[in-house]
């Protein structure tokens, strides 16, 4: 899924060598620069659908969110730089993100209500290491989207199935609940969103 182009560098590096317009996104993993390759038709599908709904409902409920396109999330601990498939961003708080107006980085829980990773071939990235980033980072809640149950089996269950696994912080922890099929899932960024797991899911079919 990625792959590795350059020597350990550091984040504020990375930042000032990412190209312009050159059509490509790139990630910093433990001080390695990595390109995103192109995801499948399926993820896009699922990521659109949950673009839609969320921006319904926190437009509806007249939050001062929204969600950029190409931003990144720097890890508090280590040389990494992540850009998730969803980033839900409040705007008011941005005032307090050295890298923003420059460079399009956040860096603080606060700024992200809600963070999300639809799973490709690279689940690992997300159940292991962006977990624990999205964490120490204090992210209030992240979402990680299984639609294919590709993740490890202690994760999603034997035999795998699609799973929708919701970590929510308490305590500086992540607490995680999963839903799966007609279960309708429990948010406390979105209280009111009316989703099944599988509403999600089927957006891929």
């Amino acid at each position: 899924m990625t792959q590795a182009l350059f020597k350990p560098i550091t984040v504020e590096d990375f930042l000032l060598w990412i190209p312009e317009n050159s059509g490509k996104r790139y990630e910093l993993h433990n001080g390695a620069i990595v390109e995103i390759s192109q995801p499948s038709g399926e993820h896009e599908e699922v990521t659109g659908f949950l673009n839609t709904q969320l921006v319904v409902e926190f437009t509806r409920l007249k939050l001062p969110y929204f969600i950029p396109k190409t931003a990144l999330v720097k890890s508090a601990n280590s040389d990494s730089a992540y850009s998730p498939d969803i980033l839900i961003l409040n705007k008011p708080a941005l005032t307090s993100e050295k890298l923003w107006t420059n460079y399009s980085t956040v860096e603080c829980g606060t700024s992200i209500p809600l963070i999300i990773e639809v799973v490709s071939t690279n689940w690992r990235d997300d159940y292991y290491k962006k977990q624990g980033e999205y964490e120490e980072i204090k992210i209030p809640e992240y979402w990680i989207v299984d639609y294919l149950g590709l993740g490890g089996m202690k994760y999603i269950g034997n035999p795998k199935q699609p799973t929708l696994s919701i970590y929510q912080l308490f305590d500086d922890e992540y607490q995680v609940n999963t839903f799966r099929g007609d279960e309708r899932i429990v948010s406390r960024t979105f209280p009111e969103l009316n989703l099944t797991a599988q509403q999600i899911f089927n957006a891929a079919l």
